[in-house]
């Protein structure tokens, strides 16, 4: 298959994951092109929202649409590490009588795995992903066990202020591609939400998608060209968040204690890639970077007081970046 039909298949393949979702998602379109973009980038996302916002009804629904195993492991705060990897147990063979330890698996052993509420867990637990995210793989003991390909980790949390919870710490933050915010819905779309879910049970989600169809998008996106003005475009603004970086601005020096590092460069190409291929263009242009700024940069920056005091959120802070930053046409 060509390059360009290869694009085009993407294309459709994910107007159908879109009709699919439909059936039981109202609106959140935003929402769903970016987890998308994130999986075909080959990278994970966390959902942030305040209870009751479907968060875990977009993530079983999306897993419901593809051909991917699928987990769901509830985050509580006495959840642990072991409960995630698995852990090897002492099994006797029948024939000699002798003992051994054998691995048993645990939920991450799967393709996409739903953690859901993640900060409801304390770092102990957390961290129990943070090898699986990065190296894909899993460590027991002596042992190095492969997960499944492909796999992605589909977090959800509720805002750090709501009672209960463990902030993410930044390591763990740094693995997720996107940090995607959903917000409430419009009036209208509350009241189709109430009409569907008061009536009749919801729709049956047929998969749509394979492993195969977004192996070959992962491979796809990384043979999109990128302008040289576009990638500096990128390395000015990902650079434009560090303090200390040498000719900072005052307003990132006033409002930043903690810049995003070089990660984030990568990732927020990567899904540029992706959102170009989906736009119908064959390179990436500055639009898709700024179009991809808040997902990707606003868990790999630390406001200081000074902003929080202010009330400057990291999202308005990026906004600020984005006016500051100037982009080559």
């Amino acid at each position: 298959m060509s390059d360009q039909a290869a694009a085009t298949a993407l294309v459709a393949g994910f107007n159908r994951l879109k009709t699919a979702l439909a059936k039981r998602i109202v609106g959140q379109e935003a929402v769903i092109e970016q987890v998308f973009i994130a999986m075909a980038a080959g990278g994970h996302s966390l959902l942030e929202g305040v209870p009751g916002l479907a968060k875990t009804l977009l993530v079983k629904s999306l897993a419901d649409a593809m051909h991917l195993s699928f987990r769901r492991v509830q985050f509580t705060p006495d959840l642990m590490p072991a409960d995630i990897t698995g852990t090897e147990i002492i099994q006797e063979n029948a024939e000699t009588g002798r003992r051994s330890f054998v691995f048993q698996q645990g939920p991450i052993f799967t393709q996409i795995l739903l953690a859901d509420e993640i900060n409801r867990t304390p770092p102990k637990t957390q961290a129990a992903l943070l090898e699986a995210m990065q190296e894909k793989h899993v460590t027991v003991g002596q042992q190095t066990y492969e997960l499944p390909k492909p796999f992605f980790v589909l977090a959800t949390q509720n805002p750090i202020e709501q009672e209960g919870t463990y902030p993410l710490p930044e390591a763990q933050k740094d693995r997720f591609l996107f940090l995607i915010k959903i917000d409430y819905p419009t009036r209208d779309a509350e009241r189709d939400i109430v009409s569907r879910t008061t009536g009749s049970e919801s729709q049956t989600i047929e998969p749509v998608l394979t492993a195969e169809e977004l192996a070959a998008a992962q491979t796809l996106s990384r043979k999109v060209p990128v302008p040289d003005h576009v990638l500096d475009y990128v390395l000015d603004l990902v650079r434009a968040t560090r303090p200390n970086e040498e000719g900072a601005l005052d307003f990132v020096k006033q409002n930043i204690g903690w810049g995003a590092g070089p990660r984030a460069s990568q990732q927020i190409v990567l899904a540029g890639k992706v959102r170009a291929l989906l736009h119908g263009r064959t390179h990436v242009t500055t639009d898709d970077i700024e179009a991809l700024a808040l997902p990707v940069l606003r868990h790999r920056i630390v406001p200081t007081f000074h902003a929080e005091a202010e009330g400057l959120t990291v999202d308005k802070i990026i906004a600020e970046l984005l006016k500051l930053v100037k982009k080559s046409a």
